[in-house]
């Protein structure tokens, strides 16, 4: 394995680092919202939005890299809830509140996380070989 496969190596990590942190903002926003209401009678709460990712090459060093797309909104229902007397209740009495669920919205999290962890453990390890290549180059 040469010097610029690890490069490269690093380069498409670091690129998924990239990805998966954004995925991890979508996330936190997504539960930072669960709890929210519609604000006027019929109007709909926050929407889950859920991230995607797309393939892009990286011509100057021919890799394909992974980054963040667009998020789209999950088109699943909002979830209806007695709230008779919030100002966004309709004539029920009901309440739209938002299409998240913060169980999978935890699990997502898990997942985004393990899947940064280990992009920055091959960046670290790529890092060491090349030091290691350097420290036998030098002696």
């Amino acid at each position: 394995m040469s010097a610029l496969d690890l490069i490269k190596s690093m380069m498409v990590a670091a690129s998924g680092m990239k990805a998966q942190s954004g995925r991890m903002r979508i996330i936190a926003e997504n539960i930072a919202n669960a709890d929210s209401t519609a604000k006027v009678p019929g109007g709909d709460p926050y929407r889950r939005k859920i991230a995607t990712f797309e393939d892009k090459l990286n011509r100057e060093l021919g890799v394909d890299t992974v980054s963040l797309s667009r998020p789209v909104y999950d088109a699943s229902d909002f979830q209806l809830k007695y709230m008779p007397g919030h100002p966004g209740a309709d004539a029920n009495g009901y309440v739209k509140t938002p299409n998240v669920n913060s169980l999978v919205e935890t699990m997502d999290m898990r997942e985004a996380q393990r899947s940064y962890e280990a992009n920055l453990n091959l960046i670290q390890a790529s890092r060491r070989m090349i030091s290691q290549t350097i420290d036998i180059l030098r002696k």
